[in-house]
């Protein structure tokens, strides 16, 4: 029998007629069945109807994750509505910047960030309506209020290019891009979840969802988790000792972490102690983990572990390293593609490169976005008219089809699972009392995998502290962003046209390591 969830939006219906009372997610002490899921997801679409949002329209998110977060994204799905959950790590100018790019119709807010999207809307120069999420707050309305008067949702048929979630990357200009994920690109990859380790749950497997659910990360593994039928448990933040605890005491089968969130679990004091037994996998990605603490962790954790490398663009699919390929020299690979996904490596002219030769990966699926929101060069620039996706990575395929990540084309760096453009990070700097030039890059960081490191050209007579350039940024982008250490120099490394050569600005700090990434 074909399996009777296509779309996302088919979920909550399906599930509430096979699972009805059991969980689907629960948070603190709340708990949602799948029969209380469906219907909070229809009068969510009945919602969005009478605010007037039409198909195709944006919605916009910010806050902690919440049950009622996925009560709104099916209701969206449903009413054929996109949504744009955005990162709340990001400053007032920065998330301002989202919301007027998205064209969002609606805002919707959990109590700690009311205060956040009052000064955001200000910078915003056309009317938004302000939803709060769990609490109340003046100029807010309550979305439990509205969602509980709510009508009955006109009828509507998702479609395959409906655009149901957009997730905003950092841009190499500095202004983030909206990335388009649509149903076909879900159904793929609901299709695909089965048949690969790591998102393949059972009915009775709990799920625990540590990572933001403006990540990739965070949505897809709590999809996987309720199309199987799952219990789902969010935890807003991550947090070691409560994660040990959740692992134990509600017996959680699945987890996907990133690289820095193993390594601060493997030096939590409660690890000592710590019943992991009903662990199945521990999935991780978002930037490559070191083979000692991969060792360590494989050795107390005592379950599988799953490498996932993979893009936002390609709705989170890619490659794979299951849990018997985690030995020897594989344990610096990021595996070998999902089934039906074309990875390959390309060379500068774009031909392919031979087995062990370096070039940049790229990967051709259903999986791949259906391009950024408003950006067409953008787009062209990143999908190829072959539909090939350029990922920005640079490496190689051995002899028997695994794939090495060896640096990034790009120059894009990666912090603690979080990505962090160069020029995002130099145009905040730029103006900095004392600032002739800057030019940014990623250094070896123990904990977070790569740290951001500023190079300053102090400006004729001037002696700029670090302390200052680094509370200058703070102010002005996020504080993952903004770097952690400050070193000075007369002169930028540039070439003939004035590029700045951040390669040669990078090499003393990766001088003998065997990875040029973090």
């Amino acid at each position: 029998m074909s399996d009777p969830i296509r779309r996302l939006a088919d979920i909550p219906r399906v599930q509430a007629a096979s699972f009805g009372a059991r969980t689907a997610v629960e948070i603190e002490d709340r708990r949602l069945s799948y029969a209380e899921l469906d219907a909070r997801a229809r009068r969510a679409a009945g919602l969005l109807a009478a605010q007037g949002v039409r198909p195709g329209q944006r919605i916009a998110w910010l806050g902690r994750s919440s049950e009622a977060f996925f009560e709104i994204f099916f209701g969206a799905a449903l009413a054929r509505v996109c949504l744009a959950p955005i990162n709340s790590r990001l400053a007032i100018p920065e998330i301002a910047f989202i919301l007027k790019d998205s064209g969002a119709e609606l805002f919707f807010v959990t109590p700690e960030f009311f205060a956040a999207a009052e000064q955001v809307v200000q910078q915003v120069d056309r009317p938004i309506g302000l939803i709060g999420v769990g609490g109340h707050c003046a100029g807010f309305e309550s979305y439990e209020a509205l969602r509980d008067a709510a009508p009955e949702p006109p009828p509507s048929e998702p479609r395959a290019e409906d655009d149901v979630l957009q997730l905003y990357t950092s841009g190499t200009t500095g202004l983030p891009k909206g990335v388009r994920l649509n149903n076909a690109n879900y159904t793929a990859f609901l299709d695909l979840r089965t048949q690969v380790e790591g998102f393949d749950y059972g009915p009775d497997d709990t799920v625990l969802i540590v990572m933001p659910l403006f990540h990739v990360a965070g949505t897809n593994i709590s999809f996987s988790g309720l199309a199987a039928g799952g219990r789902v448990i969010l935890l807003p933040e991550f947090r070691p000792a409560e994660v040990l605890r959740l692992i134990e005491q509600e017996r959680v089968a699945h987890v996907f972490l990133v690289p820095a969130m193993i390594n601060m679990l493997l030096q939590a004091p409660e690890i000592a102690t710590a019943d992991l037994s009903s662990l199945k996998t521990i999935a991780y990605g978002a930037s490559p983990i070191g083979e000692a603490v991969l060792a360590q962790a494989k050795a107390r954790f005592g379950c599988g572990f799953i490498q996932f490398y993979g893009m936002t663009e390609s709705t989170g699919a890619g490659t794979y390293l299951p849990p018997a390929a985690h030995e020897g020299e594989l344990l610096r690979s990021c595996g070998k593609p999902w089934p039906t996904i074309e990875v390959k490596i390309l060379r500068d002219d774009g031909s392919n490169a031979e087995v062990g030769e370096i070039g940049e990966i790229a990967m051709r699926c259903e999986l791949v976005m259906a391009g950024y929101w408003n950006r067409p060069e953008a787009t062209a620039e990143t999908v190829t008219p072959q539909g090939w996706l350029r990922t920005g990575d640079a490496g190689y395929r051995d002899a028997e089809g695994y794939f090495f990540v060896h640096d990034r084309v790009k120059d894009m760096i990666v912090s603690g699972g979080e990505n962090v453009y160069p020029a995002e990070v130099e145009n905040a700097i730029m103006g900095a009392p004392g600032v002739a030039d800057v030019a940014v890059i990623g250094v070896p960081d123990e904990r977070w995998g790569e740290a951001v490191k500023a190079i300053v050209v102090p400006a004729p007579g001037a002696r700029p502290e670090p302390e200052a350039i680094i509370a200058w940024a703070r102010a002005r982008i996020a504080g993952f962003k903004a770097p952690k250490s400050v070193d000075f120099i007369e002169a930028l490394p540039r070439n003939a046209s004035g590029k700045v050569l951040r390669r040669e600005l990078r090499k003393p700090y990766w001088e003998g390591r065997q990875r040029m990434v973090g």
